[in-house]
Order: structure tokens, then sequence, then C-alpha cells
């Protein structure tokens, strides 16, 4: 080797060294990139709100308000997202990158044309007693809105994907018990809104235990998947974009029921229509039936979790705009909100959707990937369950927790196969304790571990309220 040929090989070295530290700093510095975009924007929105609300006074607490619910709304969109986008990322219908964008912009939709109703509950139905006390009102709320905050951080970080709608409503009452004691809370509706806590995970569960059933029994276990695939799945395909279409369209009060079915069933139409050329397109590109059935099942896949992120925007956006609302109306010298749902509504579902893609991924693969293992079908059947549930609990005005409803969906589907798995089983030899326990689909620790976020979230959320009111007392 000629000296120029060494001195060439030990610059290209250099070179490589140089182009891998460069590296390594760049994924190094990339959350602290996400921290300051998200930084960025909360800094935007309380500019916005200052300069909407000049000459008001107490211009700064409504500007920190704004700040504060701002960061409420990236926290929620951090730890919500993987109740839309985990089936979807886990069975590898959709990149992760591309499935938090698309969810993003239908949280914004959902938060704009059905997040009204229950926003209305929230503000109406579970303090009510409390509303028109002025500053008192305002500070009650703002407490709520810091402690929730905070533990949702705190949870998204330690990769517990809480209820949000739990840490909100904790939140409220207990700044409400702090601030004008036990009556300030309407019992009944928190013991509604309990109900359907309990509830709305175990209809997701049966849902999705009863979708996996039916498709293994009109599509998977046929000897020919294809021809009953590619017909059953444009039929899902067709419900979902109509029930898309319904619930949009609830939100325009004055259009009625007969237009709200007459645009269900043209979004029927239209999702049907692209199912089927879709579909036939697949079918054509993969020559074994198991990769043709598997990219058939993506398409109702995705059309579901864009389904569920609207569903999330309209139920889950109430969780900020509910205090902010509040916090604005009671500020006001005339008693006016400051700014009108929809302007605060697009201000909640644009906070969500940062907080989706600057920092959803982390418990996208918690939920996707690391309860149960998820292939398409299954993952199909745990968004369309999870969709139905939230949209049927946002229609009625109610807040559910997106979080529950969409992993007792992924429960439903691990403790159906464990079911399914114990009846092939019986028809062979007895197998000892650990074979079964080592054959369990659902991992028991998670189950604990989440279950028991969701048990101490109500009450350490009205405990740091509480808390927060006696400081800002003082």
């Amino acid at each position: 080797m000629s000296p120029n040929e060494r001195e060439y090989r030990i610059l290209d070295k250099d070179l490589g060294r140089v182009t891998n530290a460069e590296r390594a700093a760049s994924a190094s510095a990339r959350p602290l990139v996400r921290i300051g975009l998200a930084f960025v924007f909360i800094a935007a929105a309380a500019e916005f709100a200052a300069a909407t609300l000049a000459g008001q006074p107490l211009l700064g607490i409504m500007a920190a308000s704004v700040a504060i619910a701002t960061y409420l709304a990236l926290s929620i969109g951090a730890n919500d997202v993987s109740n839309a986008l985990g089936p979807a990322v886990g069975a590898g219908a959709i990149g992760l990158t591309t499935g938090l964008f698309l969810v993003a912009g239908m949280d914004v939709l959902g938060a704009v044309l059905a997040g009204g109703a229950v926003t209305r509950t929230l503000t109406e139905g579970l303090v009510g007693d409390t509303l028109g006390q002025g500053m008192p009102t305002a500070k009650m709320m703002l407490a709520a809105l810091i402690g929730a905050a905070s533990w949702i951080s705190l949870a998204t970080r330690l990769n517990a994907p809480v209820s949000t709608t739990h840490s909100v409503v904790g939140a409220i009452a207990g700044a409400g018990i702090a601030t004008f004691g036990f009556g300030a809370v309407n019992w009944g509706a928190m013991a509604a809104i309990a109900v359907g806590w309990i509830v709305s995970p175990v209809i997701s569960g049966v849902l999705a235990a009863m979708f996996l059933s039916v498709l293994h029994r009109r599509v998977l276990d046929k000897d020919d998947p294809i021809p009953a695939g590619r017909i059953w799945l444009t039929v899902l395909v067709a419900a979902t974009a109509a029930l898309l279409v319904a619930m949009a369209s609830v939100a325009f009060q004055d259009l009625g029921w007969s237009k709200v079915l007459a645009l269900a069933l043209i979004g029927a139409g239209l999702g049907a229509g692209y199912a089927h050329v879709m579909l036939g397109r697949q079918i054509r590109r993969e020559a074994g039936k198991k990769q043709a059935l598997e990219r058939l099942l993506g398409v109702p896949l995705v059309a579901t979790a864009l389904v569920m992120g609207f569903g999330h925007g309209a139920n889950d956006t109430s969780n900020i705009a509910a205090p902010l609302t509040i916090i604005l109306q009671h500020i006001s010298e005339t008693g006016v909100p400051l700014m009108n749902q929809q302007m605060v509504l697009l201000l909640s579902g644009l906070g969500i959707a940062v907080g989706i893609v600057l920092f959803g991924g982390r418990l996208v693969h918690m939920v996707g990937s690391r309860i149960t293992r998820l292939n398409p079908s299954r993952a199909l059947c745990i968004a369309l369950a999870t969709a139905v549930t939230v949209l049927g609990f946002s229609l009625a005005g109610l807040p559910v927790s997106t979080t529950h409803v969409s992993v007792g969906g992924v429960f439903g589907v691990g403790f159906y196969r464990e079911w399914r798995d114990r009846q092939r089983t019986k028809k062979r030899a007895p197998m000892p304790d650990e074979e079964i326990r080592r054959r369990h689909l659902v991992r028991r620790s998670h189950v604990r571990t989440i279950l028991g976020a969701w048990v101490v979230t109500v009450p350490v959320n009205a405990v740091l309220a509480a808390a927060l009111v006696m400081l800002l007392k003082l």
C-alpha cells in the first residue's frame, strides 16, 4: 500500500468517526428538540390569548390559564394517542409517523365538530352549583388544570396509559371540594360518570371479542378467506365511514335526523366504493393468501383508527375546554366567556394534535405490542370496538376514558384468544400448570399495572388539586 493510499484510508476512517459522532449527537438531541417545540407552542398559545384578550383585567392570569390548558392538551395528546393508533401500529398496518399525523388531524376535526356535548357535561353537570362565584371558581379550575396536567405528564413519563378523563374529573372534584365544600360536587352526575367508566371498557372488551369471533367464522377460518374477506371488509369500511359522517353531522344541531341519516348513507357508499377498489388492488398485488388477507385487513384497520381519533377529539377535548371555558367566563367582568366555545375547542384540539405528533410514539408501542400480541385481524376488532364505544358515549354527552375503552378492547381480544385456545386443548392431553400459565396471551403484569394506575388516578388528582387550591389561597 502506497503512502497516499494509507493517508486516504486514515482520512476515510476519521470522516466516518465524525459522521457517527454527528449522528449520535443528532439522536440524543431529538428529545430536547421536541420539548423545545412544545414550549414554543405553549408560548404561542399564551401570546395569542394575550392578544385576543387585550384590555381585559387580570390578563396575566388569563394568559397563564391558556398556557396551562395548552400544556394539559399536549400531555393528553401524548398519553391518549395509543388508544387510537396502538392497535394499527402494533399490527403493522400503518407507519408510526404517518399514523401520528393522520390521527392528530382527526382529533382536531372531532374537537371542533363534535366536542361541545361532553364539554357541556363537565362544565354544567359536575360542579354546576359552583358556577357564578367569580374568582374563586376561576382559581378552582386553574388548580384542577395544573393538578391534572402534572399527573398526566408523570404517567406518560412512566409509560402508564392512565385515563386523562379520570385525571381531569378527579382534579375538578378535589378542587371543588377544597374551594366550596363537599356540596360543590354533583354526586349524582359523578356517579353516572363513574358508572360509564366501569361499563365502557367492559362493553369495548365484549364487542372486540364478538368482532373477532365473527371475523374467524366468516373470514379467517374459511378454506379460501380472500373472497369472503373482500365482501365483509368492504361492508366494514362502509359502516365505519357511515359512523364517522353521522358523528360529524350530529354536531350541526339544525340538520335533523333525516339529513344525518342521508349523509351517513352517502358516507357508507363512498367508503364501500373506496374499499372495493383498494381491496381488489391488494388481492391482485399479493400472491399468497396470508399476505393478501393481511393487506385486506389493513384498509379497515386504518379507517377505524382514524374514526377513533375523531372520537377521541369529540370526547377528550372536553378535559381541556371545560375548565378553560369556566376560567375565562369567571375572570371576565361581564360574566360572558372571553372566547367562544368553538375557539376554545379549536385551541384544545390543536394542543392535543401537537402532543400526539411530538410525544405520542412512546405509549403507542406500550398498548400496541406489550399487553398482548396483535396481528391485523385482532387489531381491527380492538379499533372498531373502541371507536363504536367512544362515539356512542360521546353522542350521549358522557365523558368516558378512551384509555379504558381501548385497553378494555385489547384485554377482550386477549382473553377471547385464551378461551379459544382452551377449547382447542380440551381434545388434547391435560397440560401441567406451568404450561397453562405460559400460554396466557394477556400479560398479567401489565393488567395489574394498568388497573393499579386507574384506581389511584382519581384520588391522587383530587388530593393534588385540593392542595393547589390551598396554595392559591395563600
